[in-house]
Parts: structure tokens; sequence; C-alpha cells
């Protein structure tokens, strides 16, 4: 699983013409799945995500977790995560899972995070024309492959 992880003041989640998932202060987590990905990459990637000490404390030191500061996380599914750009100029999704396998792992991975949170996570819909809205904060974005723990 590849995610990229951005501390938000505000983001949301817009299909056609409705919010479907709006949160302030917290985290937009866009997940890449492949079909090597498994329930440890489930686990591992979402006890990393809610433990990572990202925001700030009182001396304005990244000190503090999502779990810390009683947070909110949107996760999105986002294939184009997977993308190969190695030949041409053209992408290749190759490596990324189709749908039937995508969907229950994205739904698995959604389940964990909201336990590990204690609370429901915003999320998108899979496979939709989605328009997602963010307000980076810091800039803040972190980079994470289950395949390649750094």
């Amino acid at each position: 699983m590849r995610a990229v992880i951005q501390r938000v003041s505000r983001a949301s989640i817009t299909v056609g013409n409705n919010v479907i998932s709006a949160i302030e202060n917290g985290l937009l987590v866009l997940l890449g799945i492949e079909d090597a990905d498994g329930k440890e990459d489930i686990e591992w990637l979402s006890k990393k995500i809610t433990n990572l000490r990202i925001f700030n404390d009182d001396e304005g030191i990244m000190n503090r977790s999502i779990l810390d500061v009683d947070g909110n996380i949107i996760v999105v599914s986002q294939f184009t995560l997977h993308a190969l750009t190695k030949k041409g100029n053209r992408p290749s999704y190759i490596k990324a899972s189709k749908p039937e396998i995508a969907i229950p792992l994205y739904e698995a991975f959604v389940q964990k995070i909201e336990g590990d949170l204690a609370k429901k996570v915003g999320t998108g819909v899979f496979g939709a024309d989605m328009k997602v809205d963010l307000l980076n904060d810091g800039p803040v974005t972190i980079l994470i492959d289950t395949k390649h723990r750094e």
C-alpha cells in the first residue's frame, strides 16, 4: 500500500455537486492499493498514520498525533499512486489493483483506521470522478509505502 498523508486545516470530497466528506483539522489520506497488499499492510499502515507525530504541540514542535489533537481523517482510494513512469510519457497503472481486489482492501483499511482512531472517517467514492479540495497545513505531506518501511 502506498499512502500520501497530508496534514490539513480543512478538506472535502465532492462527487457531482454533492460534498460527500468534509473535515477540519486532520489528515487527508490518499491510498493506493496493489495486489500484493494484505492484512499486515492494513494494520501496519493504520497504526503508523494514527500515531504519526505531525501536529504541533504548545511550543510549535511537531510532537502530537491525530489521536492527541482529536483530529479527523478522510481516506480516498487513488490508483494513480502506483503509476509506473519508467518508459515513455504515459504512465502505466498495471501495478494498481483491479476493483475486485482493491475495494475489499480499501474497505478493510477504512474499518481499521476507524477502530484505531475511535471514530468514523470520511471517504471518497471508489472509482468515481472526485474533486478533492484541501488546505494543506504547513505544508506537511508524508509519503509511506508499506513495501519500503523507511
